[in-house]
């Protein structure tokens, strides 16, 4: 039996006409309408569709956003500068600076220099810190979203030997955390491997759930997925015919597979709909 597909565009309209809804609520009842500044610095066409995106999304659920777009020579001390003025700003209630940033800028000088209390994005050591300490206030989007997307989906994680193929700060250390939490959506017992690891197929084929955030196009073939698994495939990569394809290998896996994340349709749209969820939060805590 073809695995079930876990569909994150359709779950991620539902969760942003929910959020919607709350911030519409959080409006009529005197609080403040949630903002979400957005910093894009040079050129990057994936850049500018994935905050252009997001600015759609921002308007859709109720939330004012502010774009601003800096040249490719703009200095460390320019950002910063902007970053200080965002960070005072009360209207301001989350600041996203849209990565990668130009050589000639420390992205985690940066990252460190945005309050807390607005960093949407959860990668600041404040956040990630708290995330640790077992109190998350703003946890990483793309974690954030996978998570939802198995509790969403009934796909009990208690117990469950789950293997991620990535230790990013952005995705595999993160979700790491919050799939061994206590729970619902932890519970876990995860493995981090990476390209170090050895018996690495034999890591991935071990796993109830497989979690794949490497950054490299089909790295996962059907040899490498026990049967009755769930695959979360978190990667994405342009191919040379233009084409999107994830870190797994869909179709070979598809047959064997319990559950599965399309490429795209997947993870993406989720990671957007967590960011409304960290604004909407953010407004609530300012």
């Amino acid at each position: 039996m073809p695995a079930q597909l876990l569909d994150g565009k359709a779950l991620a309209q539902t969760m942003q006409a929910e959020i919607a809804s709350q911030a519409a609520e959080q409006i009529r009842g005197g609080g403040p309408q949630p903002g979400l500044a957005a910093v894009r610095v040079g050129v990057d066409p994936a850049s500018e569709v994935y905050v252009n995106n997001k600015i759609k999304a921002c308007k859709k659920a109720g939330i004012a956003s502010f774009h601003y777009h800096l040249a490719g020579t703009t200095s460390q001390a320019e950002l910063l500068q902007l970053i200080a003025k965002l960070n005072a700003d009360p209207v301001v209630h989350g600041i996203l600076v849209q990565l990668p940033l130009p050589k000639q800028i420390d992205t985690n000088e940066i990252i460190s220099a945005i309050d807390p209390r607005k960093d949407v994005d959860g990668f600041h050591p404040e956040n990630l810190g708290l995330l640790v300490a077992g109190s998350p206030r703003f946890v990483a989007c793309t974690p954030l979203g996978v998570q939802q997307l198995l509790v969403r989906n009934n796909i009990d994680t208690t117990g469950a030997k789950v293997t991620i193929l990535g230790r990013s700060l952005t995705v595999g250390k993160p979700l790491a955390l919050l799939l061994a939490a206590k729970g619902p959506g932890g519970d876990a017992t995860v493995t981090i491997a990476h390209s170090k690891s050895r018996d690495l197929p034999e890591l991935a084929g071990s796993a109830d759930i497989l979690i794949a955030a490497m950054g490299q196009a089909h790295f996962v073939t059907a040899a490498m997925v026990k049967p009755g698994a769930v695959v979360i495939d978190v990667g994405i990569t342009r191919r040379s015919d233009g084409k999107l394809a994830g870190d797994v290998d869909f179709d070979a896996v598809l047959p064997i597979a319990r559950a599965i994340t399309p490429v795209p349709g997947g993870v993406g749209p989720m990671t957007i709909t967590m960011l409304l969820h960290n604004t909407l939060l953010a407004s609530r805590l300012s």
